[in-house]
């Protein structure tokens, strides 16, 4: 075992190595993993992929580093849930008389889609909330014989994630929800990350939205990490064994 200066020495190296020096170049979180999956799992935020790899290689510099045993990994970027927007879109042309496929139609469409994500854009770039509690999770969609969501129409599509936003929305306020997409990054379509400052709400979430039918017919679930969000000066308090704290 390390003696108490050689861990305190660990978690102040490992710190450095750690937390963004700018925080416009992204954030990271530090999250206590209950259960026997993990001990700890890392978030990094970042704006592209040259400052994720930058963040890894520095935590990997760390003398800290070489106690850690990888459990897991997951690549992904943010994405918004347009299913809901794109189907307003559909309707408001389709009352202006433009038929989806024309020339007029596919034009009013993408001077839509262009203004709507350059009010979204911020929205991309989100902070990690400071909440307690983290759960995370990877999905697919299937695409089997029987069940295929990639096969479904786009007002299909749309309809069943419109039941689902719903659902989802009943918890406003209560669980801050970032989704992000990883196909052609990872094993999984999309990582599903939940902060709450209450622990049971991930429950009643998840089983609510499980009876939906995006969910109950086309969903497939990864494992579920689920555990307590620290800060980063909590390291050395984690690393000796005691419950780490979300704030300072």
């Amino acid at each position: 075992m390390l003696a108490a200066s050689n861990r305190s020495d660990l978690a102040v190296a490992a710190g450095r190595g750690l937390v963004p020096k700018d925080p416009d170049s992204g954030y990271t979180a530090l999250v206590h993993i209950l259960g026997n999956k993990a001990d700890l799992m890392i978030l990094h935020f970042r704006r592209d992929f040259e400052q994720l790899g930058q963040a890894q290689l520095a935590f990997q510099k760390t003398d800290l580093f070489d106690y850690l045993t990888p459990a897991a990994s997951f690549v992904s970027v943010v994405e918004l849930g347009m299913y809901e927007m794109t189907a307003k879109i559909h309707q408001q042309l389709a009352a202006r008389s433009l038929k989806p496929g024309s020339d007029d139609f596919e034009r009013a469409f993408d001077e839509e889609m262009a203004q709507q994500r350059s009010r979204l854009i911020g929205r991309l770039y989100p902070e990690i909330p400071a909440r307690r509690y983290v759960c995370f999770y990877p999905m697919n969609k299937k695409r089997g014989e029987d069940k295929n969501w990639y096969r479904e129409s786009f007002a299909r599509r749309s309809e069943m994630m419109l039941e689902h936003g719903i659902a989802g929305r009943n918890y406003s306020g209560q669980v801050t929800q970032i989704i992000s997409g990883s196909m052609g990054f990872d094993d999984w379509e999309w990582g599903v990350d939940l902060f709450a400052d209450e622990p049971l709400v991930f429950k009643k979430l998840i089983y609510e939205m499980r009876f939906d039918e995006a969910s109950a017919v086309f969903a497939e679930f990864g494992p579920f990490y689920v555990g307590l969000q620290f800060a980063p000066s909590q390291l050395l308090s984690f690393l000796e064994g005691h419950t780490p704290s979300l704030t300072e």
